[in-house]
């Protein structure tokens, strides 16, 4: 007699009669991530094999793929080492490209560098807020402080305010750190951060900053001088050119400085205190990044002496946090021309909410289910068998000396007990669901107050436009409270905006058609 064929373990026979493998992926054209460690081999380049190979960090990256703790130790700790050296206020000249925030949006940045220009042929110079918000940030740094090793007089990167640990801890950035590598990876980027300088002057003509001047500034040698190697403080000057933004209202008159209300913490600085800190220094513009702008870019007041924009708004996160819907700019500065670059945000990789895995995620479905086969099985004895009385049954409840019907009783109890049990876990599931869909949305690891009550549709349905995502959006921009840290673990679109200074300092703009 033949035997049977044996059990072909990876195919599955569906009802159908269809063969389905349970090895290959579903989707097919979408590829997997890398799920390997670099090799020493493909770690280091072969043109200098004392740095990182740029060209297979930025595949293996773009893959999800990931190091090994001592080599993303190794980066980092080379990159500290250069920009320790710096001084806090950069001398930089002209050509480079000016990029604002990049928020952990690592497949936004290569598309930054396809419109920017190639950092071997192109300077560049970053003006902080690499992490946070995006589920990509120790991409973006690994790969930046690459560039940095690779480059060091071409390439440079300037400090945010959310590079401390006040706000890694408090948003994604170390809950991210935590899952792809270590404590001791995180620990070696919050060294690093506080040895990125904190401003640039470019040409002499432009202070290159992520948040704006102080009242504590009166010329550039105060930055010079200060101390940066440190978390920035809650108050002072440190935190004032991270925190502070331009005044946006027109009207003349009222304080140079006024309290930041938006953010929780320092000022927000008028148009004369702009003009007079440019005066006072022989300065042109002040170019800055912080704030989300919807083109990714802003353009402010232009001063009177030079006819030039007093203040200038770089934002390179193209729709930020996934919500805002906005498109993201870089300034390519040269001498006496500057260009606005625009791009579009491109597809990346989907994460759960705060990391989690798929089990844990869905525990709260699995519960629900277990609950309503418990209920399911309880429930095999109909109503009219339980209210009916036998003789059986009262034989066995004089017997055992239990009350007539008491046994029923019990049975009913059981039913209805486990049928709550199954309402609190549909409760508890879909209350999960709209919780980690809020923080999807919010990308946060805490979500302000009165959001749960909108639910993930209502907070999707009250967010139609740029302006109403930066309004749902506005708590997250605040300073969040001390102490609360602890306990929370494009295609491209061409030119925009072209500006060019006359030697007589007269400025000539002419706005170029964006072509998507």
């Amino acid at each position: 007699m033949d035997s049977p064929p044996p059990q072909k373990w990876t195919i599955h026979i569906a009802d159908s009669g269809e063969e389905v493998s349970t090895v290959d992926r579903v989707v097919k054209d979408v590829p997997p991530p890398n799920t390997f460690k670099p090799t020493p081999e493909q770690f280091y380049s072969e043109a200098d094999p004392t740095k990182p190979n740029v060209e297979f960090l930025r595949s293996h990256f773009f893959n999800e793929g990931r190091l090994t703790e001592e080599q993303a130790l190794e980066i980092i700790a080379k990159g500290t080492e250069l920009l320790r050296n710096e001084p806090n206020v950069l001398e930089i000249t002209s050509p480079t490209t000016v990029c604002g925030d990049i928020h952990g949006q690592y497949y936004d940045l290569m598309k930054l560098f396809e419109v920017g220009g190639d950092p071997a042929e192109t300077n560049y110079l970053f003006l902080g807020d690499y992490v946070d918000r995006g589920y990509f940030s120790i991409e973006c740094v690994l790969y930046l402080w690459t560039l940095k090793i690779w480059y060091p007089n071409t390439f440079f990167l300037l400090r945010g305010n959310h590079e401390c640990r006040h706000l890694t801890s408090y948003f994604t950035f170390k809950t991210e750190c935590l899952h792809k590598y270590s404590e001791r990876v995180y620990e070696a980027c919050l060294e690093s951060f506080c040895a990125l300088p904190l401003a640039a002057i470019m040409d002499r003509k432009f202070l290159c900053i992520h948040g704006g001047i102080s009242p504590e500034l009166v010329t550039i040698d105060d930055l010079r001088n200060l101390d940066r190697f440190c978390e920035p403080p809650t108050s002072g000057l440190m935190c004032d050119i991270l925190w502070s933004d331009p005044d946006e209202s027109s009207a003349t008159g009222g304080p140079l400085f006024a309290p930041n209300s938006l953010r929780g913490c320092s000022y927000i600085y008028s148009y004369h205190a702009v003009c007079q800190f440019l005066e006072r220094n022989n300065l042109v513009s002040i170019i800055r990044a912080h704030e989300a702008q919807d083109a990714g870019y802003r353009m402010y007041r232009k001063t009177p002496t030079t006819g030039f924009p007093s203040v200038m708004t770089i934002f390179s996160a193209p729709n930020y946090c996934d919500i805002y819907n906005n498109k993201a700019a870089v300034l390519k500065y040269e001498p006496r021309t500057m260009n606005i670059r625009q791009f579009c945000h491109v597809p990346h990789p989907y994460w759960l909410p705060n990391f989690l895995d798929v089990f844990t995620w869905s525990l709260p479905f699995v519960g629900e289910k277990i609950t309503s086969m418990l209920v399911a099985v309880l429930n095999v004895c109909t109503q009219d068998e339980l209210d009916g009385d036998t003789d059986s049954e009262m034989a066995v409840d004089e017997s055992g000396g239990m009350p007539p019907g008491a046994r029923k009783q019990v049975i009913r109890n059981k039913i209805r007990a486990m049928a709550r049990i199954a309402k609190m876990f549909n409760l508890l599931r879909e209350e999960a669901e709209t919780i980690s869909e809020l923080k999807s949305v919010m990308k946060t690891n805490m979500l302000p107050t009165g959001y749960l009550a909108l639910g993930s549709e209502g907070l999707k349905a009250a967010i139609r436009s740029f302006e109403e995502a930066q309004v749902m959006d506005k708590d997250n921009e605040r300073m969040p409270p001390v102490g609360d840290s602890d306990s929370i673990s494009m295609t491209s679109v061409k030119s925009g905006r072209e500006i060019s200074l006359d030697d007589d300092g007269d400025v000539d703009m002419a706005v170029l058609t964006a072509e998507e």
